[in-house]
C-alpha cells in the first residue's frame, strides 16, 4: 500500500509574480478544493502520528497524509478551519527558536517575511487534533553543521517544542530535504518515530520511517494534477532511486 504524504508550506495570498518560490504558497481556495475532493472521494486527510500506521501496514484504508512545513500563521488561519470543518487531522513542523517569528532564513533569497505562529497557536493547531512536528531550533543545513551542533538541533528542538506543547512531538522534517544517513541516525536516536524528506514519492512499508518521500503541492498544481499526484502512481514515476 503506498501513500501520499502532501507537502506545503504557507496556505495564503500568492506574493507578486517574479517573487523567488511563490510557487510554495498555496492559494486558499485551491487548498479547500484539493482537501473537499479527496472527502468526496472517500479519502481521510490524516497527520503522520495518524497515518503512520497506515504507512507501516499495521491498518488498511483510504487515507492520505497531510503536512506544513515551518509553522505559518496562514497555515492556521486558512488551513485549520478546513481540516476541522472536514474531520481531517494534519503535521505542521515548527522551527522551534521562531514562534511569532517569521522566515528569516528566507530573507537572503528574497523571499518575502511571512509570520509564523505564537506559542498559543501552535497550541490552538494541537488542540483542534492536529500534531506538532519538529523543523529543528532554527532551519538549519544538516549537512553544513557539525555533528555536535546538528544532534543539538535535533534533539533540543524536540525538547523545547515537548515543554510549549506539553504533549509528545515524535515527527521531525529535515530542512530543505538536506540530510546524511548520520542525521537519520540522529532523528531515531532522539526519540522521534518518524522523519520526512522534500524527495518526491508516494511512502509504503518498505520506506525507511525516518526519510519518508512526500509529494510537493504546489500554487500552480491544479485539480487535476493534484488528483493525479494523490490517486495514482505519478510520483513514484518520478521517484529518486
Amino acid at each position: 500500500m503506498s501513500i501520499p504524504i502532501l507537502m506545503y508550506h504557507q496556505i495564503g495570498e500568492p506574493n507578486p509574480k517574479g517573487t523567488p518560490y511563490r510557487g510554495l504558497t498555496v492559494h486558499p481556495a485551491s487548498f479547500a478544493r484539493q482537501m473537499r475532493w479527496m472527502r468526496r472521494l472517500g479519502y481521510r486527510g490524516l497527520s503522520m502520528r495518524d497515518v503512520m500506521p497506515y504507512v507501516r501496514g499495521e491498518r488498511q484504508g483510504k487515507v492520505f497524509g497531510i503536512t506544513f512545513d515551518d509553522g505559518y500563521r496562514n497555515v492556521h488561519r486558512n488551513a485549520m478551519p478546513v481540516l476541522s470543518e472536514l474531520g481531517f487531522t494534519a503535521t505542521n513542523y515548527f522551527v522551534a527558536r521562531q514562534f511569532d517569528g517569521g522566515n528569516v532564513w528566507d530573507l537572503q533569497k528574497g523571499i518575502p517575511f511571512s509570520a509564523l505562529m505564537t506559542v498559543d497557536e501552535m497550541r490552538e493547531w494541537a488542540q483542534a487534533g492536529n500534531e506538532v512536528g519538529s523543523h529543528t531550533l532554527d532551519h538549519v543545513h544538516l549537512p553544513e553543521m557539525t555533528p555536535e551542533e546538528a544532534r543539538r538541533q535535533i534533539v533540543e528542538s524536540k525538547d523545547e517544542l515537548e515543554q510549549a506543547l506539553g504533549g509528545p512531538v515524535t515527527a521531525f522534517c529535515y530542512p530543505y530535504g538536506d540530510h546524511g544517513p548520520e542525521h537519520r541516525a540522529m532523528v531515531r536516536e532522539a526519540g522521534y518515530d518518524n522523519a520526512t524528506l522534500t524527495q518526491r514519492g508516494l511512502a509504503a512499508a518498505s520506506d525507511d520511517p525516518y526519510g519518508l518521500p512526500r509529494v510537493t503541492v504546489a500554487r500552480s498544481t491544479n485539480i487535476i494534477r493534484f488528483l493525479q499526484k494523490c490517486l495514482t502512481r505519478y510520483e513514484d514515476s518520478r521517484r529518486r532511486r
